[in-house]
C-alpha cells in the first residue's frame, strides 16, 4: 500500500512488533492528517523523529493549512531540545501552529505513547522499552478515547517549550 508516497507494509488494527516498522507507521499517521496531530511521547527517542523524512512529513502537514496544529506533550525535552534541530526549527517557523509541552511529575508515569491524527487515525506504542504498537486508520472508538487520554495528560503538563531569538 502507499499513501502519500510513504510505501507501507503494515497491516492495521493488529499488534506489530519492531522499531522500524513503528518509525513507518508514525509516517503513515503524519501523511494522512488533515487538520490536527497530538502526540504524546517520553522524549521522541523511538520512532526516527530527528529524520529527515519526519521534518518533512511534519513541515508538509503544517504547511498544508492556516489552521492546522500540532501538540506535542512529552516527559522529557531534552532529546527533542538536543537531537531534534529540524524539529526544533519547526517550532522556530510554526511557534502559532506548533506547541510542545512538559508534563509534571503526575504524568511521568505514563509508558505508553501515541499520535493521533484528525481524531480518527493513530499509532500507538504499548509501552516504551517495547517496539510493540497498534496503528489504525478511521477508528473512531478508540481515537475518542485517545483523545480524551490526551487531554488528560495536557491537564498535567507544566512547562511550554519555547524559541526565542535575542539580537543585538
Amino acid at each position: 500500500m502507499t499513501i502519500n508516497n510513504i510505501n507501507i507494509e503494515l497491516t492495521p488494527d493488529q499488534v506489530i512488533v519492531g522499531e522500524h516498522l513503528y518509525a513507518e507507521a508514525i509516517n503513515l499517521i503524519l501523511a494522512t492528517a488533515e487538520h490536527e496531530l497530538l502526540i504524546f511521547d517520553q522524549d521522541l527517542s523511538h520512532g526516527d523523529f530527528a529524520s529527515k523524512q519526519k521534518h518533512e512529513l511534519f513541515q508538509q502537514f503544517l504547511n498544508k493549512s492556516p489552521s492546522n496544529q500540532l501538540t506535542i506533550v512529552l516527559q522529557d525535552t531534552g532529546f527533542f531540545q538536543n537531537k531534534c534541530p529540524r524539529l526544533l526549527d519547526l517550532l522556530t517557523i510554526y511557534g502559532h501552529k506548533m506547541t510542545v509541552y512538559e508534563t509534571n511529575q503526575t504524568a511521568k508515569h505514563a509508558k505508553d505513547c501515541f499520535i493521533l491524527a484528525d481524531d480518527k487515525h493513530y499509532v500507538k506504542r504499548i509501552h516504551i522499552d517495547q517496539a510493540r504498537f497498534r496503528y489504525s486508520l478511521d477508528d473512531l472508538a478508540t481515537a475518542s478515547l485517545l483523545n480524551t487520554r490526551f487531554k488528560e495528560l495536557l491537564e498535567a503538563t507544566q512547562d511550554v517549550v519555547t524559541i526565542s531569538r535575542l539580537g543585538l
